[in-house]
């Protein structure tokens, strides 16, 4: 369930600068994740913030560790920019994504870096990162990601899974409109002078069948909106998913293919969806048909596109979204970006935009929103909900009622025996651990008020809450734990 956002409530947020902007963001009421995954655990009663539990919430901050340093790059909205300047944070904000090679550079002291689609963390990239502890796609996907190699390192990452899905999902129902009416074309054609009024070959809408391929959050939201324009909806998925309104799911993608007018995709970028339309599924396709991808460019075989179109099999298509795309804005898409791009360009009724589905003033200001909060709420308290390649680990609020607190945060390898009181023998469980005091050995010396681990594949993550301490005690926790040969990562808040 998708939840109405507004702007003013929860925090604190400085508005855009301009006079559109500030129309748009007092009104929103935009598509987020809902309200019991990503909100924060503090709300807003005057000033300042007060916990969940009613008390002054304590500002956590990092033993062994100065300012925390954010690079935002690609142009990352305003909002989001805002939220985390408010908390003093040290950060700098970049237009445009960075080559690998000034990427690295530039990650190095880094604790949090926020990207959207174009910016490649990879391995390499990651490598060099020594600080960072946290990523932010401000995006939906997190394919750019190397999320493996990050778990692996203690780096969480988050992105915003729903809050672009109705802006992307208006822009499918207005391509939808502007193929069956073939108005790309008639405006072209205007444009240079040519007047051309014509009924043959455009089409009303209501009445057709549109097949969505991947019913998830802009897939679902589609249909609700086709079926209103009084659209016939079928849907194929992987799995087996309850339909909104009076939309069916059908059994096969082939079967998809047959019965629908237009089809939409809105998958991931997998293994099994590369190319997932090619010339055998353009085949299928009725007679006439239109195709449209605002999911990722390698979901569609484009060179088949090409021939489909053509040779008349396909009336119309769209695209927003292609196997390579440029890095900035400019004149960057030619054949030498993609070898078939000056024939796609070519072509009769197809609509050509810049990977644009969530770019609207209310999605963007959406997702800064909700990816700030949890890069917020991740570096001052710890918490992953919505982590996409972390154990989703919380603890309420400390207060300042709760004074001489320390939060221990240690990510580690998800070995057996790790966490238990004593020592272990290496020779029982053939481990790199020697006769070393383990992770509840260190803090049962202390008062643990409260604790909580989860794992996730071959990493966990344990959250504690240890009270009665002095930077003393501190510093001894931190570096006992540093110590221990299952680490990853260790982070004590206090």
């Amino acid at each position: 369930m998708n939840s109405a956002l507004d702007a003013t409530e929860g925090i604190d947020i400085e508005p855009p600068s301009t006079d559109l902007a500030r129309r748009v963001s007092s009104s929103l009421g935009v598509s987020t994740s809902p309200t019991g995954f990503h909100t924060p655990s503090w709300t807003k009663s005057g000033s300042p913030l007060r916990a969940a539990t009613g008390g002054l919430a304590k500002h956590l901050k990092p033993f062994a560790t100065e300012d925390i340093k954010i690079l935002l790059l690609e142009n990352v909205n305003v909002t989001g920019q805002g939220l985390l300047e408010a908390q003093g944070y040290q950060v700098t904000h970049l237009k445009s994504a960075l080559p690998e090679d000034e990427l690295i550079g530039k990650i190095r002291d880094v604790h949090v870096i926020g990207i959207r689609s174009k910016t490649k963390l990879t391995a390499r990239v990651l490598r060099e990162a020594k600080n960072l502890i946290v990523v932010g796609c401000f995006c939906i996907g997190t394919n750019q990601v190397d999320t493996q190699y990050a778990a692996e390192h203690g780096i969480a990452v988050f992105n915003s899974p729903f809050s672009n899905s109705r802006s992307v999902a208006e822009l499918v129902i207005a391509e939808i409109i502007s193929l069956a009416r073939q108005l790309g074309d008639r405006s072209n054609e205007l444009h240079k002078g040519t007047w051309n009024k014509v009924s043959n070959g455009c089409w009303e809408i209501r009445g057709k069948t549109l097949g969505i391929i991947g019913y998830g959050h802009i897939g679902s939201q589609l249909s609700v909106l086709a079926e209103a324009f009084g659209m016939t909806v079928i849907y194929y998925d992987a799995v087996n998913l309850m339909a909104l309104g009076t939309a069916k799911q059908v059994p096969t993608l082939e079967a998809l293919l047959r019965a629908a007018d237009f089809v939409t995709c809105h998958v991931p970028e997998l293994p099994e969806t590369n190319n997932l339309i090619s010339r055998k599924e353009m085949g299928d396709m009725k007679d006439g048909s239109y195709l449209i991808n605002a999911s990722r460019g390698s979901v569609i075989d484009i060179p088949a596109l090409i021939d489909a179109m053509r040779s008349g099999k396909l009336a119309g298509a769209a695209l927003d979204v292609y196997p390579a795309e440029p890095g900035g804005n400019g004149d960057y898409f030619t054949n030498e970006l993609n070898s078939w791009a000056q024939d796609l360009r070519s072509l009769k009724n197809i609509i050509l935009t810049p990977h644009i589905g969530g770019s609207t003033e209310e999605a963007q200001s959406a997702i800064g929103i909700e990816v700030s909060t949890a890069l917020i709420r991740y570096v001052n308290e710890g918490t992953t909900l919505g982590a996409v390649n972390m154990p989703e680990v919380s603890l309420r609020s400390l207060t300042m009622d709760e004074p001489n607190h320390v939060r221990v945060i240690y990510i580690h390898r998800n070995i057996p025996g790790v966490l238990r009181g004593g020592e272990i023998e290496q020779s029982r469980y053939s481990l790199d651990i020697t006769l070393m005091p383990l992770v509840n050995a260190i803090l049962g010396n202390h008062n643990v008020d409260k604790q909580m681990t989860d794992s996730r594949g071959e990493v966990a993550y344990l959250m504690a809450d240890i009270s009665g301490v002095n930077v003393a005690v501190i510093k001894d926790l931190y570096q006992r734990l540093e110590g221990l040969s299952s680490r990853i990562m260790t982070r004590v808040l206090y």
